[in-house]
């Protein structure tokens, strides 16, 4: 799935259109277009405009024109098309197919070229002007009194704290639970609970995963990632895994090693 480390390959792609003037806007799901902009908004604010530069915070990546800014996410399965390349043609979650019906949102560039997000279980989304402030820090600059903000006081669980992109953006489900995994500490304590050492190890063990990780080549290939399945035991203490709900999302933990 996207997670920072995919979205920030995507916005290294999108780069290749800055510069260039839209001629065409291909917008044929009002479902895709969120935040109460509208596929008539898009088609009649985008047409004609210059893209500038492409920026991202988080998942969502930012298409600055001369007129309105753009943002796209990406949801569980969305990838990007640019020029019929795509740096990314394979999430974790995803569909091999590459179908038309598929192809959600699309730019036509003066001269040729183009631009297509594409989202097989449709659970992205375009939108003009979006609220950047809504943001939390991004997790790639994320520094350790940001993350001690993002922590204190709080009595959620720590993992549910750190999938909010409201208080560290960028994180998903895959790189909180390497993270946590790495630096021995569980998901479902109160992320208030944390002391100034723990905060530190975490926040080392987040900067180590996001690197190692981006070398890599994605949020999938961690070292928990292959023991992530029903029956999964702890590569380091070969213990079961707790499989459970945290946070909304699917989460594997060794309390053996994660306290």
């Amino acid at each position: 799935m996207p997670e920072i480390i995919e979205v920030e390959a995507y916005r290294r792609a999108i780069c290749a259109v800055e510069g260039r003037r839209i001629t065409a806007v291909h917008a044929p799901d009002e479902w895709f277009a969120k935040g109460g902009t509208t596929t008539d908004a898009l088609r009649l604010e985008l047409t004609g405009a210059c893209i500038e530069r492409v920026r991202r915070i988080g998942k969502l990546v930012i298409v600055d024109t001369d007129g309105p800014r753009l943002g796209l996410r990406f949801g569980m399965t969305g990838k990007i098309v640019v020029d019929g390349a795509m740096p990314i043609d394979h999430l974790l979650y995803d569909s091999p197919r590459h179908e038309p019906a598929w192809d959600r949102f699309g730019l036509e560039f003066t001269g040729g070229g183009a631009m297509v997000l594409r989202d097989p279980r449709r659970l992205g989304g375009v939108q003009l002007d979006p609220d950047e402030d809504a943001l939390g820090p991004d997790a790639l600059s994320l520094t350790l009194g940001q993350l001690r903000a993002a922590l204190g006081g709080s009595t959620v669980v720590l993992k549910a704290r750190l999938l909010d992109q409201r208080r560290v953006a960028g994180l998903g489900n895959l790189l909180i639970d390497e993270a946590l995994w790495r630096a021995g500490l569980s998901p479902v304590r109160e992320a208030r609970s944390l002391d100034p050492k723990e905060t530190a190890r975490l926040h080392r063990h987040i900067r180590r995963t996001l690197a190692l990780l981006s070398e890599r080549g994605g949020s999938h290939t961690g070292d928990l990632q292959p023991a992530r399945v029903r029956g999964g035991c702890c590569p380091r203490t070969g213990k079961p895994l707790r499989r459970e709900q945290v946070g909304g999302r699917t989460t594997y933990w060794c309390p053996e090693r994660q306290v």
